[in-house]
């Protein structure tokens, strides 16, 4: 069971009409939350979001959507993927 307390957290994935929440504490993912999707903030309801949420007896209360962290982790996501995929320079024999 996850502890009381503030969390950030990340929209992994959804299932049915329920989201799955990677909880994070210190930059590692340390539990999930599986909820209703409908308890989710509007703007959070697409994959990859990013929020800050409160759990209290093991489960989600309330959650505020991070529009700014949303969009950084996207972006460095993007980069990675960006620079993963150039080609390696070819040797010329």
């Amino acid at each position: 069971m996850i502890p009381d307390g503030t969390y950030t957290a990340t929209v992994d994935r959804f299932e049915d009409d329920l989201a799955v929440l990677l909880i994070e504490e210190d930059g590692q993912d340390i539990d999930q939350l599986v909820i209703d999707q409908s308890e989710l903030p509007w703007r959070a309801r697409k994959q990859n979001s990013v929020l800050t949420v409160t759990v209290s007896d093991g489960e989600y209360k309330s959650g505020t959507y991070e529009p700014d962290e949303t969009e950084e982790r996207t972006e460095a996501a993007q980069s990675r993927f960006d620079r993963l995929s150039r080609r390696p320079p070819q040797d010329e024999e």
